[in-house]
Parts: structure tokens; sequence; C-alpha cells
């Protein structure tokens, strides 16, 4: 395999110093207040929402696990990446309501429109969540691009990485945070596209590339007793996670929480849906195009997750190489950031807040700032754990937020369209759904000991257990809340639709226009296309 010449470093030196100067530029405005640190004074224009939605989905771990799963299983991965149309969903559905409540977080939203104990459950289980499962994992895969693609030791790229993001992210709030974003976006979309256009060159072109893999790699409908993947566990579970992921997880939300207004953070969900379509073109593609190469005896392919950073280090010259390092650190980085200052937010204004209500504007800042430097510090304690845990790892995380998805999932959105559902339904369903989905994680985590019903219940399919407990979820919210008292709709104004008054519905429809719909149309019609294409 090539190494990296003077030239690759030059170039990642340049971005790095590129990087820098932006970070610099945007912390120097105003960062006296809440408002300013956590939500970047709600004043982002659409281009900067979207890219940063886009750069807070994407880390190297996902480049590097979409491409393995391509060489490994085909297109049919492709489900949970073609989620563009729930992005939609987020910009014209959840958008109005969120931006009428005027909060800075997810849980926050809960307490407005169920109770104090929805938030600090909401609260307690992100958290945890983030520092377990996002940080230590984004870590983890940064030391090993660093490893692997750059020769550099895993401890000291992985320790240099979490310093280096955590700087600017304590220093910059989430101005900082959004704007390196927006730069990372368009590094890592250049980098992974000349990947996959030289793949493509290499390989002979689309047709000989599908020729080459088979028709089993090109199947996004699998059997539907297939043991990973069955086509009806897809259609189903998949949009079911994306729900929870798209339109309701702070690391996502808080993006267009911090629009001018609703029509830019609307449009910057347009934006990140066209984004969204490429992860399935520029991620998925060179993972055939690794299988392909590896078929034919051109490419060493030890293990399917190697497929990108072989494709990087055996196909492209240099200073390209470099391009394509720098994009995967742009997508470490810019993931890693928008966890750092997810975590900062959530701690300061959910927890912090709450239990000191009378804190000053500054003192919030100067919280959230000591808040991103423990969880720095935090996954950095982490690595050493992280290094040790088995390949169990990326199964792990794939199936928890099948686990965790559904419960939230099911309060945020029928809490939008029936007003009917009330504290009592959500707290049910919160924490004995959490509690169902932890027990199936921790019976599928020690399935070798069991037999009988555990056996089998810890053997249904990821994505179908995801489904019933959805399923399940909305049974008991709606059977829960019927049975007991209902809300006052008085002190619900404007948290769900049935609430809403005309004049606020109105203002909201004002910002609507042609072009908004028609971008909106278009992506659907690439979505729809992509499925029938390779159906």
């Amino acid at each position: 395999m090539a190494a990296f010449t003077t030239l690759d470093w030059v170039v990642i030196a340049a971005y790095f110093m590129l990087l820098v100067g932006l970070v610099v530029w945007s912390t120097r405005r105003r960062q006296n207040s809440s408002a300013d640190y956590f939500l970047a004074g709600r004043h982002l224009g659409w281009f900067v929402v979207g890219a940063s939605i886009f750069a807070s989905n994407v880390g190297s771990e996902h480049i590097v696990g979409l491409a393995g799963t391509g060489a490994r299983s085909g297109v049919v991965f492709g489900h949970f990446e073609l989620h563009s149309w729930l992005i939609l969903l987020l910009g014209w559905v959840f958008v109005p309501i969120y931006m009428r409540a005027r909060v800075f977080t997810m849980p926050e939203f809960l307490e407005q429109r169920y109770s104090p104990w929805a938030r600090w459950f909401l609260s307690l289980i992100t958290l945890v969540g983030y520092v377990l499962t996002k940080v230590s994992v984004t870590v983890y895969a940064g030391g090993v691009v660093f490893e692997a693609l750059m020769g550099i030791d895993f401890w000291v790229g992985a320790v240099a990485i979490v310093v280096l993001t955590g700087v600017y992210t304590v220093i910059g709030g989430l101005r900082a945070v959004v704007y390196t974003e927006s730069l990372q976006a368009i590094v890592l979309i250049v980098g992974s596209a000349t990947v996959t256009l030289m793949g493509l060159w290499e390989v002979g072109g689309w047709t000989a590339l599908c020729e080459s893999v088979g028709e089993d790699h090109l199947q996004m409908f699998l059997p539907h007793d297939h043991p990973d993947y069955p086509w009806t566990g897809m259609v189903i579970a998949a949009p079911i996670i994306g729900l929870w992921y798209w339109c309701t997880d702070q690391n996502i939300v808080q993006r267009v929480l911090a629009a001018r207004d609703e029509t830019q953070a609307r449009r910057g969900t347009i934006f990140a849906g066209y984004l969204k379509l490429l992860p399935f073109f520029i991620f998925l593609v060179p993972g055939l195009i690794a299988y392909s190469l590896a078929r034919d005896g051109r490419l060493e392919l030890a293990e399917t997750d190697q497929a990108f950073p072989m494709l990087v280090r055996t196909l492209l010259p240099p200073g390209v190489r470099g391009l394509v390092a720098g994009g995967l650190l742009a997508a470490l980085m810019s993931s890693l950031a928008a966890v750092f200052n997810s975590c900062s937010t959530l701690f300061t204004i959910d927890v912090y807040r709450k239990l000191r209500p009378q804190a000053s504007e500054a003192k919030l800042v100067q919280v959230g700032r000591v808040a991103t430097g423990v969880v720095v510090v935090a996954g950095i304690l982490w690595i050493p754990l992280m290094r040790n845990i088995s390949d169990q790892l990326f199964h792990y995380l794939n199936s928890v937020q099948a686990y965790l998805a559904p419960p939230i999932a099911a309060v945020f959105f029928l809490g939008l369209f029936w007003k009917r559902v009330n504290s009592a339904g959500a707290m049910t369903v919160l924490v004995g759904g959490f509690l169902v989905g932890m027990t199936r994680l921790l019976a599928e985590l020690n399935s070798d000991s069991l037999s009988g019903w555990p056996l089998a219940f810890a053997e249904i399919n990821f994505l179908h257990f995801c489904s019933l407990l959805f399923l399940a979820s909305v049974v008991t919210l709606v059977t829960v809340s019927l049975l007991t008292a209902r809300p006052d709709y008085e002190q619900l104004d404007g948290l769900t639709y049935g609430t809403t008054a005309a004049v606020d519905r109105e203002a909201s429809r004002a910002t609507w226009n042609r072009s908004d719909v028609v971008h909106s149309l278009v992506i659907v019609a690439v979505i729809i296309g992509v499925f029938a294409y390779f159906s």
C-alpha cells in the first residue's frame, strides 16, 4: 500500500490551518448569553443549518462502516441512508411546533408538552447514551483512521483529535461548531466523491461494476426471513429509527433550533435532505467497488471494514490521498464536536438550570464550557475500554438505536398530533419502553447462556423487535392516556397541532413558497427512483 507523502501532509496541514482560521473568526463574535453560546444566537441561515445537520450525522465510523457494509452485504443498508424524507418531515412538520416553543433542548420540549419528569428522564438517558456510544465510538474510530491511513499511533491520534475538537467546541460554542461543520461537509463530500469516481474508473464504469458484484449485492429488498436485513424490518423499522434520530434527537434538532426563523430552518432541512442523498453514492458504492476489486485480485481486503481506507491508500495519487484523509478527519471532528456541544447544552439547560434557576446568562455559558470539558475528559478516559471491546461493538451500536428509538419516537410523534396524549401515558411508555429495550439488549449480548423462551426473545431480528416495540409503545400510550385524566389543553397552546391557534397556523403557512415545495418533491422522487432501481 502507498504511504503518505510530503504532499499529502501539506494538504492536511492546509486544511487544519483553514479550520483554525474559521474557528478564530467565529469565536470573535459575541458569546455572552446562553442563546449565543448554545444556539449561535438563533441567527443561522439555511446553508449553515443544512451543512451542519449533514456533518453532524456523518462520522468517520459512518463512512468506514457503511463502505464495509456495502462490501459485505451490498446496497441493502441504503434503507438507513435514504432518510432525506424524514429530514423534510423535521422541517415541514416538527420545526413549526419546536420554534413556537422557543426551547433549547428536546427534553425541555417534553417538559412543556408533558411534565418535568419526562424532561429529567430523557435528559439523563440521552447524556449517558451520548458519552458511552457516540463520543466513545467516534473517538475510537478516529484512532483507527489515524493508525490505518497515516501510520500515527492509535492513542496519539485518538487523544489529539479529542483535545483539538474539544478546545474549539469549548471556546466557540455552537457557532464555532456549525461553521466548521460547513467547511468539513464540503471537504468530506469532495474527498469521498473523488474515491467513488476513481474507483468506478478503475473497475470500468457502473455497468462493469454491476456485472462484477452480482445481483445479490444490488438488492435493497431481501427476503422476509433474511437473518440480518429482512425487507419487512427495513421498510418498517428503519423509518421508526429515522423518525427518532432526525426529528427528536438533540444532536440534529439543535441545528434547526438555531435557525434565524422558520423559513431558514425548513430550507436548511431541505438542503440537508439533498446532502443526505449523497452517502448512498459516495460511501456505500465504494464498498461495492472494493468488493469488485477484491474479487478480481486487484485489492487486498482482509476485512470488509477496510474497504474505504484500502481504496484511499491503493487508488489515490499523492495530494488527493491527503485530501480524502482530510475528509475522514472532517467527518470525525464534525460529528464529535456536535456531540460535545449537544452534551454541554443538555447538561446546562436541562440539569444545571433546573437546579439553579436563578443562574445568570454568563454563568450558564461558563457551565456549558466546563460541561464540554468534562465530556472531553470522559471521552479520553473511555478510550482504553473501547480498545478492548469485542467485535460485537458495531452490532451493539446498530441494535441499541433500534431498542431506544421506538418509545421516544412514539411519545414525540403522537404528542404533536393528538392533544389527548398525557403525561401518564408518556412516562409509562418512556420508562417501560426503555426497560424492555435494555432487557432485550442484555438478552442478546448473553444469548449463549439462554434457552427456551428467553433465547427466542433474544433471537428476534432486531428490526422486527423495533417494529413490535413501536407498536406496543403506541398502543400503551393511547390506552394509558385514555384511562387517565386528560391534560389541560390551555397549557398546551402551540405545542400540538390540535392546540395551535389559527393565526399561528396561518403565519407558519405564510412562510411556504413554491420553491421549497418543488425541492422537497424532487428529493422524494430521487428516493423513490433509487428504491425502484435496486428493487
